[in-house]
């Protein structure tokens, strides 16, 4: 991976900014985003894919909401002898739906992401983890409340210090019921998944893979969009090649009458890219999570500071990764679940 500093003009900075936001579901998309952008279409895709080359843009995908699809999922921690702590992570890394693994300054030294369709059991893969791990104690932390969720670096500088209320994410949307998901549904899921072809018409190429005509791809797109099954479709940044060199995942000790309040307004940061209430523990009496990006150390610690003064002063950790295991996209309705089944899970006894 590229992590030399890369040199950014202003078009650069504003289509990567804009392009975390909302990537056009179009006939000629990157045409329409040349336009806002003051560039023709030619140079639009000259630049994605440079960024792209580059290892700046990770991918241009649909965004799905894992709950909405019936998945479950949880932030899980993990206390390790040190000694053997990497180790431990490879073992947690092999599980195909741990999307990201990561060594922290703490005594809970190893935090991971994990999501698992609706017909398994998310505890019994965390249990096999630990035993596998041999880690001392873990805990799981799924939701209890998302306040906010969505990675949108401003590269331009020119983005409000605060998000509006309603630029964040809608909870009662993703909370809604909905239709169930068909067969066609989930065919879709798995092709708008990938990474957007860097063509004029990006969109006719996954019609056709699908058997269907544009114009019913962007209904079906709109559709999920709004039933709030896709968040958005958009694109996905290496951080630290974006000159997003620091985050800090920053837990804050709550009182439970106050976290509501206070994760409120600490989803309005424009640095704070997720927010969430999960449960507490004896030992980990830690309510809110907010993840901070920003390009320094110092200034993630000025983020901390401004939070606090918005928010509230509550007893705090900041967690910064020393170590990155996994950071991948977690993939929807893949079979690399049953393999893993078949070859590790299967042989550990509970």
């Amino acid at each position: 991976m590229t992590t030399a500093t890369q040199t950014f003009d202003d078009v650069d900075k504003a289509l990567l900014t804009e392009l975390q936001k909302q990537f056009p579901i179009d006939h000629r998309p990157f045409q329409r985003l040349g336009e806002l952008l003051g560039v023709t279409e030619q140079e639009c895709l000259e630049r994605i894919a440079r960024l792209k080359a580059t290892m700046v843009i990770r991918q241009l995908c649909a965004i799905f909401d894992t709950r909405a699809l019936g998945y479950q999922s949880s932030l899980v921690a993990m206390r390790v002898d040190p000694a053997r702590v990497d180790e431990a992570a490879e073992v947690v890394n092999q599980h195909p739906g741990v999307s990201h693994n990561y060594k922290r300054n703490d005594s809970f030294n190893i935090w991971f992401t994990i999501a698992m369709p609706p017909q398994d059991s998310l505890e019994q893969i965390v249990r096999i983890l630990h035993t596998l791990g041999k880690a001392e104690e873990t805990i799981m932390l799924p939701t209890l409340r998302l306040y906010k969720i969505g990675v949108k670096l401003d590269l331009t500088g020119q983005e409000a210090a605060l998000e509006n209320p309603e630029e964040i994410y809608d909870e009662a949307r993703r909370m809604a019921p909905k239709p169930p998901l068909t067969e066609q549904d989930v065919r879709l899921i798995r092709i708008l998944q990938e990474d957007l072809p860097l063509l004029e018409l990006p969109y006719a190429v996954w019609a056709e893979q699908a058997g269907m005509t544009e114009e019913e791809l962007f209904a079906w797109a709109k559709k999920m969009e709004h039933l709030g099954y896709m968040r958005r479709f958009a694109a996905i940044l290496y951080h630290r090649n974006a000159g997003f060199k620091a985050n800090a995942m920053v837990v804050w000790q709550a009182p439970p009458e106050e976290v509501d309040r206070a994760g409120e307004q600490m989803a309005r940061f424009r640095e704070v890219s997720h927010c969430y209430r999960r449960p507490v523990y004896p030992s980990w009496p830690y309510a809110l999570f907010t993840m901070i990006h920003a390009e320094t150390y110092p200034a993630c610690m000025d983020v901390v500071r401004r939070i606090e003064e918005r928010a509230g002063q509550f007893p705090h950790k900041n967690l910064f990764s020393t170590k990155e295991y996994k950071k991948t996209r977690l993939k929807y309705f893949t079979p690399e679940l049953d393999r893993w089944w078949s070859e590790v899970g299967s042989k550990v006894r509970l």
